[in-house]
């Protein structure tokens, strides 16, 4: 019935799990790797994004070839990097089991949508994240966040209208994927230096302790 919310789509990395400060570490040691210091700026030129992307980012503020295979090899590092990482440690964020746990009690599917790739999604379910309906990670996409295809995927195998549906983001690009699909957004801005403004459809929080069912309800209503 319009109106209904018919699902809820989290992202994974700095919305549920406080996994971006683990990023930090791989990629302060990539800094280091490449002869350079890591820059606060270039976290938030790239978070959110998937390797193809985040990478030759990195590359470039550092003066270096972003070729193919220089991309390929760096990628590998990182992933092998964060996949050693994950294994130590995977908080969940103030307020993500209270509300996975409600919204799964009312009945409503809920999906994970990440950037990150299905190895390193796969160690956070690993280590007790969820359960998931529905888990759609970056390298399973061909267009990756801000492009809407991850989360128009989630909606297709989930059988559910976009525009029925609540993506809770902590990215740029994320929430721009989210909007793009169709779907109403909550913004949990997680990184220094990235903000959002309040817009139609959209909700802005300071953390998910501050986001409710009824909130979530109210975005589709």
């Amino acid at each position: 019935m319009s109106g209904d919310l018919a699902a809820v789509l989290f992202d994974m990395d700095g919305l549920l799990v406080d996994s971006e400060p683990l990023w930090t570490v791989a990629e302060i040691e990539l800094a280091g790797r490449l002869g350079g210091t890591w820059d606060p700026g270039l976290k938030t030129a790239i978070v959110g994004t998937r390797l193809e992307v985040a990478v030759p980012t990195i590359l470039r503020w550092y003066g270096r070839d972003a070729a193919e295979d220089e991309v390929a090899e760096t990628s590998r590092w990182l992933l092998g990097r964060m996949g050693e990482l994950l294994t130590e440690r995977v908080p969940l964020l103030p307020g993500a089991a209270d509300l996975l746990a409600a919204v799964r009690a009312a009945g409503i599917p809920v999906a994970l949508v990440s950037s990150s790739y299905r190895a390193l999604v796969d160690a956070v379910l690993a280590s007790g994240v969820g359960p998931f309906d529905l888990t759609v990670a970056g390298d399973e996409v061909t267009d990756g966040k801000p492009h809407p295809a991850p989360y128009l995927l989630a909606c297709a195998r989930l059988g559910v209208e976009p525009q029925q549906c609540v993506v809770l983001e902590d990215s740029p690009s994320g929430v721009a994927a989210g909007e793009a699909a169709g779907c109403a957004v909550v913004a949990v801005p997680s990184v220094p230096g990235v903000s959002f403004d309040d817009a139609p459809r959209r909700l802005v929080a300071s953390g998910l302790r501050d986001v409710t069912l009824d909130a979530l309800r109210a975005l589709v209503a």
